[in-house]
């Protein structure tokens, strides 16, 4: 029996973006962004509920713009160490994928549903998820592990069997 998700968690640093600050003289200028992740979260969002975190204070502008913003998707300020604590506060531990790279996302892997690093993660980290993508954070590793997700949990994507109607993807 497939094991009941209802969840997508994604720490942005390492995961969403490449692990990279660009900073001028005025400090944390830029991030950088992989392509694909938008399009597929939004082709999988009405199947699941996704979230993204971020531990960075002096980045979080920088991801709120992207995420938020642009992206349209919801987006928390969240310690590392805090995590865990705050995904059971607000969604249920058993019932939630959490993707992310750090040394300390490991933890959050041990109380979680399912979870997910990508290749580029810490070594310990990769060692302990249910399934590391081949692709690199902001290298399209969240659309390789949105894929995965709808083929181990719900429906497998087939972008060959879909309409697109307002520029979001609908299952035929």
């Amino acid at each position: 029996m497939k094991k009941q998700i209802k969840n997508f968690i994604i720490d942005v640093d390492g995961v969403l973006t490449t692990g990279q600050s660009f900073y001028s003289k005025e400090g944390k200028a830029y991030k950088v962004f992989g392509p694909d992740d938008n399009d597929i979260l939004n082709l999988i969002k009405d199947q699941i509920n996704i979230h993204m975190v971020s531990g960075d204070k002096r980045g979080f502008d920088i991801s709120y713009k992207r995420i938020v913003d642009d992206m349209k998707f919801p987006l928390s300020l969240v310690s590392t160490f805090n995590r865990v604590k705050w995904i059971s506060e607000n969604f249920n531990l058993k019932e939630t994928v959490y993707m992310g790279d750090g040394v300390f996302d490991s933890l959050v892997f041990k109380a979680v549903g399912y979870s997910i690093a990508p290749a580029n993660a810490f070594e310990q980290t990769k060692k302990m998820a249910n399934f590391v993508t081949l692709r690199k954070g902001g290298e399209r590793a969240v659309a390789e592990a949105c894929f995965h997700i709808m083929a181990k949990f719900f429906q497998p994507i087939n972008i060959y069997k879909m309409s697109f109607k307002k520029g979001v993807g609908v299952w035929k």
